[in-house]
């Protein structure tokens, strides 16, 4: 059975088919844009109801681009793709590698571009100062050979610039290749990390399930800055990667689009979650000592080796938990306590007898990181680069084509030249009239009108 007679073929060869997966895949990746991934059961009955919470888990909405039936989207693509590339490379191909000297010069005269001149030199040396000036004007590697009563010349450029759109279809592929390896042997994984605190482990998206790092992570600090209407202007972590494999600790601060990458695993800071903890610097001014102490709300601390009690007695805070003031209980031990009021990273001086104390408020959080590891995500950057390449070549270049005919003719020869462009026809419309002018001013070719 022949391609043209087997209907599979022409269906996985069809324009029309690529057309409409097309479609359906821009459609579908606008529901999943507009529709929250990864988040629990949970969520999407509260937020869609339970009936269409239920259609969501059937067809497995919540990941979308990871379920059965996008995947099948795009390996029906994928077969479109290299079936019609299939179907059309050899046309393409055999214009690559075409033999163009073989071109009947009948054929030359029926082209748009074209023009003709007498020349004083014989077929032979008006055959080699072409060839000069063509090399001249950048026509490299023109070739020759006698056809019939005369000699043809032909050069051309670009013709590899044809395969362009099939270093699209590939990149594509790349694309696609990359995209399933990262589905099927990456994952998608959170943690939420108090500062201070350090895990080994983080815990799967959706399933929930807990992922060894094969490291420690901690969070030294986190930081969150603000616009002057109040509105979260910049998360920043603080971490450090403690490995046994390493003998030195490796640290980064990271921001939302700074991510810390360490052995496959990309960890960015996506949320926060402020804490009922604060930290506490206390300082002598006198003798210049000063400690840190993490002290959550309605307990009692004392600095070692000294008479100094302390205290959080009460908190104000906002609806997202992160505290506008906070009642400081404070003793050295001599006369009665000192009790005041401070905000979130305020210093205040507490006067005592005989002597003065620094105290710092600060807020600890618990910093949101997601962490993804993605081992197709260099073969989707290949596929990307493969991409422009292939865009640049189809649309910026051009396979473009010159014939020169010299016969013999009266005291000289005459010449035809002509031309053809499968795109971008303006632009080798000027380079061909440009080659025209030069050929028309040579004084060793001494051309005239025919």
């Amino acid at each position: 059975m022949t391609k043209e007679q087997n209907t599979i073929w022409r269906f996985f060869a069809s324009v029309q088919l690529a057309l409409v997966t097309l479609f359906i895949m821009a459609a579908t990746s606008i529901i999943g844009t507009l529709i929250p991934q990864g988040r629990p059961p949970a969520f999407y009955v509260e937020e869609y109801g339970s009936e269409l919470a239920r259609l969501f888990q059937v067809l497995d909405v919540p990941d979308m681009y990871g379920s059965w039936w996008f995947v099948a989207l795009l390996s029906l693509f994928a077969v479109n793709l290299v079936v019609c590339s299939i179907e059309r490379l050899p046309n393409v191909w055999r214009m690559v590698v075409l033999d163009n000297l073989a071109t009947e010069p009948e054929r030359l005269t029926k082209m748009q571009l074209q023009h003709h001149a007498v020349t004083a030199l014989p077929a032979g040396a008006a055959a080699e100062r072409l060839q000069q000036l063509l090399a001249e004007t950048g026509w490299e590697k023109s070739e020759r050979r006698d056809r019939g009563e005369g000699t043809l010349i032909f050069a051309q450029q670009g013709a590899w610039s044809r395969l362009g759109v099939y270093a699209v279809h590939l990149s594509i592929l790349v694309i696609f290749a990359g995209a399933m390896i990262g589905t099927f042997f990456g994952f998608k994984a959170s943690v939420m990390l108090p500062e201070g605190a350090s895990t080994t482990e983080i815990y799967q998206r959706g399933s929930g399930r807990p992922i060894p790092l094969g490291f420690e992570l901690r969070c030294n600090r986190f930081d969150i800055s603000y616009y002057d209407n109040g509105m979260p202007k910049e998360y920043r972590s603080d971490l450090a990667v403690i490995d046994p494999t390493r003998e030195a600790t490796f640290h980064k601060s990271i921001i939302v689009n700074d991510p810390l990458d360490y052995r496959g695993l990309t960890f960015y800071q996506s949320s926060y979650e402020p804490l009922q903890e604060f930290m506490l610097r206390i300082r002598n001014q006198e003798s210049g000592e000063e400690k840190f102490f993490r002290v959550p709300p309605g307990r009692q601390f004392s600095w070692p080796d000294t008479d100094i009690s302390f205290g959080i007695v009460n908190l104000m805070s906002n609806r997202q938990g992160m505290a506008q003031r906070v009642k400081i209980w404070f003793t050295d031990g001599s006369a009665e306590p000192s009790v005041f009021w401070m905000g979130d990273k305020q210093e205040v001086t507490v006067e005592r007898p005989g002597r003065n104390f620094t105290i710092e408020n600060r807020q600890l959080y618990a910093t949101g990181l997601q962490v993804a590891k993605d081992p197709g995500v260099w073969t989707v950057y290949l596929g990307c680069a493969l991409m422009l390449v292939g865009l640049y070549v189809a649309f910026f270049l051009s396979h473009q084509r010159l014939w020169v005919y010299i016969t013999p003719g009266g005291q000289g020869s005459q010449i035809l030249v002509s031309g053809a462009s499968n795109k971008n026809r303006l632009a080798f419309d000027r380079r061909f009239e440009a080659l025209i002018a030069i050929l028309k001013l040579d004084k060793t070719l001494n051309s005239k009108e025919a």
